[in-house]
């Protein structure tokens, strides 16, 4: 199936496919989405498969049987549509915190696209009903727990199905919340000029068979990841600076020639880059006795290019998940209906788990060139914690301890969330994937990355002024200029915490590597 972005904010969709970049749209930024007349022809047509095995003799899983375990039963035309409300209601079954209106939005928008391709047995009113949810900015409340990640995110895609009924918990687009306890989501519907759908035989299951969640948050985590690693290049090259490290171990010469891994590469020239025109790395290249910088310096561009490697490969499963069609069971382009596995979330389950691994790493390796400026037997001659005056002032002593304790947070979440299958449905569903915890465990892992560059950034920024008269080169110089917009240099100690929080921002914004690419380019 595809989609196309028409204009800023409007996104098509039809039968052939969807990008990462229309994911995020409609996720993040509410673009609006359309279908395409044909793509509405498609699915009206593959229907007339649906419906004549519902009034066939022979029993078709999920159009004329029960669900799962209780698959063997046949239902009676006149129980069906009671079939489909059961399955729903009993399978929303999440509990805990409602997750992200965007984690929420991605799931919907890729399960219309699952529904659009005409491989589900949908009518066309479930797939215009679904759009016409994103697209009045009505958000289900999804729970944090329900999803083992086989058979799909189950429970996830049924709260969202329920409020296509007119039924279960949502918000409206002020933030109001519909309910059990409040008004009812029927009448938020109403507002909205929506009509609940009263589902027929096979929609039930072609709701909520599908990896979408887990997906939507691999997407989001893969865009994410990007952005910080190249921002972790730019907060590197400053800790060079800062520490009174070298440049000569980033030259191309000693990176794709040598060991050919485009990431590595990709990384070293971003530093390489960031620190060329420095003053202070030009003040110690004769009479320096040291031989070779610590290995948080020497080896970054060989972490966080095997981070980038990593990222890389986990988008391209992420593009080959969203060129599938993921339903139990689906219609084929002659006609048949059949079941298989395609649902199992293993695949996508596996890279989200590998990205953990990469964002603790990261976050691991700044922490450790953070607390190398912070002491003064490592530092090269800065105050002890960068402090304005070391004894009496504290300096950033304590933002190395959140640092550190978001390190360990993220080392814990690094733990493979996809070898802990535990069976369910009587035995049916034996090996799950866990997929949806791997992926609420990512989402947590890059926002602690995120705010460990910004204590980098802050740290390595004080340790910069405090060489002065030395200067940064350009692009340091830039980033320095941003930050202390909003983010005072060293001196007496004062309340910290509002600075940091402003350091994540910037870093979350992009503008920190704006910043450094105003002076030397774009980077990697």
């Amino acid at each position: 199936m595809s989609a196309e972005v028409l204009e800023t904010r409007e996104v098509l969709l039809s039968s052939s496919g969807v990008t990462a970049e229309d994911v995020i749209a409609v996720a993040r930024h509410d673009a609006k989405v359309t279908i395409s007349p044909d793509a509405l022809d498609t699915v009206a047509r593959v229907r007339e498969h649906i419906d004549k095995l519902a009034h066939s003799d022979v029993p078709a899983y999920g159009i004329s049987t029960g669900f799962g375990a209780l698959a063997n039963r046949h239902i009676p035309m006149d129980m069906r549509t009671q079939l489909q409300k059961s399955l729903i209601r009993s399978h929303a079954a999440g509990m805990g915190p409602a997750v992200e209106r965007e984690v929420v939005r991605a799931l919907m928008f890729l399960r219309a696209k699952t529904l659009a391709s005409g491989r589900t047995g949908v009518r066309p009113v479930v797939v215009q009903t679904m759009v016409d949810v994103l697209n009045a900015g009505i958000t289900p409340l999804v729970r944090e727990f329900g999803s083992l990640g086989c058979s799909g995110d189950l429970a996830p895609l049924s709260h969202c199905a329920l409020v296509l009924m007119g039924e279960g918990e949502a918000t409206g687009p002020d933030g109001t919340v519909f309910g059990p306890s409040g008004r009812p989501v029927a009448e938020l519907l109403a507002e909205a000029g929506i009509e609940p759908v009263v589902l027929a035989e096979k929609e039930g299951l072609a709701l909520i068979n599908g990896t979408d969640g887990m997906l939507g948050m691999l997407l989001m985590a893969i865009a994410d990841l990007r952005e910080l690693l190249a921002t972790a290049d730019i907060t590197a090259a400053l800790s060079v600076e800062g520490l009174l490290g070298t440049d000569q171990v980033f030259l191309p010469e000693l990176h794709g020639a040598l060991r050919p891994h485009p990431g590595q590469a990709a990384s070293a020239d971003n530093m390489l880059r960031v620190l060329s025109g420095s003053a202070i790395v030009a003040s110690h290249r004769v009479g320096d006795s040291r031989v070779q910088d610590a290995y948080s310096l020497r080896c970054a561009p060989q972490v966080a290019g095997a981070a980038r490697d990593t990222v890389d490969y986990a988008y391209l499963v992420a593009t080959r998940e969203l060129a599938a069609t993921i339903d139990n069971p689906v219609v084929l382009p002659d006609g048949r209906v059949s079941s298989n596995g395609n649902f199992h979330g293993a695949p996508v389950a596996y890279v989200l788990d590998f990205l953990a691994i990469v964002a603790a790493d990261v976050a691991s390796i700044a922490e450790r060139r953070t607390d190398r400026m912070l002491d003064p037997a490592r530092s090269q001659g800065l105050p002890a914690f960068l402090a304005g005056d070391p004894g009496v002032d504290s300096g950033l002593m304590i933002a190395q301890y959140t640092q550190a304790g978001l390190v360990s947070d993220s080392k814990r979440l690094a733990v493979p969330a996809s070898v802990d299958s535990i069976p369910s449905s009587a035995m049916q569903e034996d090996h799950v994937s866990m997929g949806w915890h791997a992926a609420r465990k990512l989402r947590q892992s890059v926002q602690n990355l995120r705010r460990v560059l910004a204590v980098e950034l802050v740290a390595a920024a004080r340790a910069i002024d405090m060489r002065a008269p030395l200067q940064p080169g350009p692009a340091g110089a830039a980033v320095l200029a941003v930050l202390r917009q909003s983010v005072s240099g060293p001196g007496a100690d004062r309340f910290l915490s509002p600075e940091l929080q402003e350091a994540d921002r910037l870093v979350g914004s992009g503008a920190i590597r704006a910043a450094a690419e105003s002076a030397v380019g774009a980077l990697n």
